[in-house]
């Protein structure tokens, strides 16, 4: 029934409201805690997410622009060879499989490292840096146990109800936060 009025009111009023885009927040919390938790602390993406961040640690923010620069062109484009290297690893590969497990839950899943550059997707991302969003700045810089719930977002070409859950991803050797992980909810099959 929550989804339905979702669904009825960003169909009635087109933007969700702030408490609209609350009104799913525990039991995203709850997925965040839970399901998510289990795929981010899994030795695919720990492994994936600590060998970026050791070819990635003397980035400058030039490098990193240039990255995303590339990255934003090659989505426009039929030749995606930067695109094509990240969308073939094994990591991906895995979240491709989470999000085909999860019976559409998950729309998208991608995870980034230290810099906030993606290591890993299930679908391809708009942009490679994803170090100057909430997402990434109100998890990876917050700590353990830190979550970022985005407002409810009606996706057009699905016509789903969706939020983004993201949250820190730790090295359960050391217990630091090493990257992190972004979630697209549909939340419908909540």
């Amino acid at each position: 029934m929550k989804a339905f009025v979702a669904g009825l009111m960003i169909a009635l009023f087109g933007l969700a409201t702030p408490a609209l885009a609350n009104q799913f927040e525990a039991e995203l919390k709850a997925l965040a805690t839970g399901r998510i938790a289990e795929v981010v602390s899994s030795a695919s993406v720990i492994d994936a997410i600590k060998a970026q961040n050791a070819q990635t640690a003397g980035y400058d923010q030039a490098k990193i622009d240039e990255l995303d620069k590339t990255w934003r062109a090659e989505a426009d484009s039929a030749d995606q060879p930067m695109i094509d290297e990240v969308m073939e690893r094994p990591v991906s590969v895995f979240l491709s499989e989470v999000q085909e497990a999860s019976d559409g839950l998950f729309t998208e899943i991608f995870v980034m490292d230290a810099k906030g550059l993606n290591v890993g997707q299930s679908e391809v991302t708009s942009d490679f840096w994803q170090g100057d969003e909430a997402k990434w700045q109100e998890t990876f810089s917050k700590g353990a146990g830190a979550t970022h719930i985005s407002d409810l977002e009606e996706d057009e070409s699905t016509q789903t109800v969706q939020s983004q859950v993201s949250v820190p991803v730790v090295d359960p050797a050391t217990g630091e936060v090493i990257g992190a992980a972004t979630f697209g909810v549909n939340v419908e099959k909540l």
